[in-house]
Order: C-alpha cells, then structure tokens, then sequence
C-alpha cells in the first residue's frame, strides 16, 4: 500500500513565536529610563503582534499604583481616544478587568450589552471589537492590557490565547521595569536627601560662625527663619549659602 507523506501541519495562530518578542523587551527594558516609554514601545509590539490582514489590532496598557493611574501608553490615537472615552465614563471592559482580575471580551460592540454609555461612544469610532486582560505584576502596582480590533468578533479563541501569552510575557519584563524604576526614585530621592543634608549643614556652620553659638541654636535660627518665612529649610540655607559666597541677589539676615 502507498504512502502518502503528510503536509506539515501549520502551527496553530495561538502559538505565537516569543523569540523575536522577548529579545525586543529585553532591549527595552535596558533601554528605556522610565515606565511610560517602555509600555509605549511594548503596546506598539504588541499590536503589531496581534495584527493580522483585514484585522488591524490597536493597543493601550494601564498601569495603576495605589489605586491612581500612574502610567498609561498607547500604540496609536484608535487606543488613545477608547482609552481617553472609557477613563471618562469610569467603567468599561478594561476597568471591569482591573476590578476583577479576568478577561473581558467584547466581540460586537454595537451589540454589547454592558457598559451601555461607553460602548455607545465606542460605537462611534471605528473599533468592532474590545478584548481586556490582566497582567499580573506580583507587586503593589496592576496593570491592563487594552486590544482594539477594527471589526467585529476580531478576536477569535486563539487570537485570544495568542494575546494572553503576549501579556504573560509582558507582564513579567513589566514587573521587572516597574520594580527598577521604584529602586530609581528610591535612589533619587536619597541623593536628593543627602544633598539637602549637606547644604542645612553648611548653612548651620555658617551660622554658628556668625553669631558664635553652638550647632542647636544656629539650627533653630535657621529653622525659625523658614518658619517665618514660609520656605522650605534648604531653600534658606541655600540662601544663606548664595550670600557668604558673595550672590548679592539673596537678600538674608539670620543673625540674632
């Protein structure tokens, strides 16, 4: 009996190649100093990712710290202006997603029943159909994943599995960029402390040797200057500071 060889069997479109889309988020996260521009450059990968002939795949990400928006990126205006109508009304699929932790999938919306007011506007832009996933960040921070797709029941189950790996694996370089840019402004912030510190130091030896008292009392003089002053402490002593070193537009007398 004949053989007949078997055609190979295409991969299924949930089977999303992660190679290439790993690497570039390896590069973004080295290359990129701050959150916004990272979740800019991964919305756009990621709806050039999804995207497919007659199926054009727009993309926003939101990422919230203790309840506030601390971060939001979109690929495109499409995204933008859904994301921008949905943050208006206050609910919507991407909110719902963040409350409950779980997809939420719009595959007609001029047919979708929930979230009457905001699928009512987005009836009026050119998106078919909405599909919202939650990354999980293991941190204090939470974060979504908006997909907009032009027409209608754009998103079919392997499109969606396809999109739930590319999340998973965003959501891990994510947790990583959200936890380095907390050891950045932690870093910030105690230079910029160690720096405070040191000109209140200077200013304190300043005026210990003006008024020839110890270090508590030319503290407290400073400190009854800002007071009365309403400025900030270090802004006193680097002004006092401006003035010993001969900047005659301070104006500051502290002696006592």
């Amino acid at each position: 009996m004949a053989q007949h060889n078997q055609a190979p069997t295409a991969p299924e479109q949930s089977e999303v190649d992660l190679t290439d889309f790993l690497l570039r988020l390896q590069d973004l996260l080295v290359d990129n100093a701050d959150i916004r521009a990272f979740l800019e450059d991964f919305a756009c990968m990621t709806a050039t990712k999804l995207t497919k002939t007659g199926n054009t795949i727009a993309c926003g990400v939101t990422v919230i710290r203790q309840k506030k928006p601390v971060a939001v990126a979109e690929s495109d205006t499409l995204a933008r202006r859904l994301d921008g109508i949905q943050n208006s009304f206050g609910d919507g699929p991407c909110l719902a997603t963040l409350r409950t932790r779980s997809i939420s999938h719009v595959p007609d919306v001029q047919t979708e029943q929930r979230w009457p007011e905001y699928m009512k506007a987005a009836a009026a832009t050119n998106v078919g159909s909405i599909l919202a996933l939650p990354m999980e960040l293991n941190s204090t921070a939470e974060a979504v994943v908006n997909l907009y797709s032009t027409r209608p029941h754009g998103f079919s189950q392997d499109d969606i599995m396809a999109a739930k790996r590319l999340t998973a694996t965003g959501a891990k370089a994510l947790h990583l960029a959200v936890k380095m840019a907390q050891l950045r402004d932690t870093r910030d912030n105690l230079t910029a402390a160690l720096e405070s510190r040191a000109t209140i130091d200077t200013a304190v030896g300043i005026i210990m040797a003006q008024n020839r008292c110890c270090r508590d009392e030319a503290f407290q003089i400073l400190a009854r200057a800002s007071s009365h002053r309403n400025i900030k402490l270090r802004t006193v002593a680097a002004g006092i500071i401006a003035k010993v070193a001969g900047d005659q537009r301070i104006s500051a007398n502290f002696e006592e």
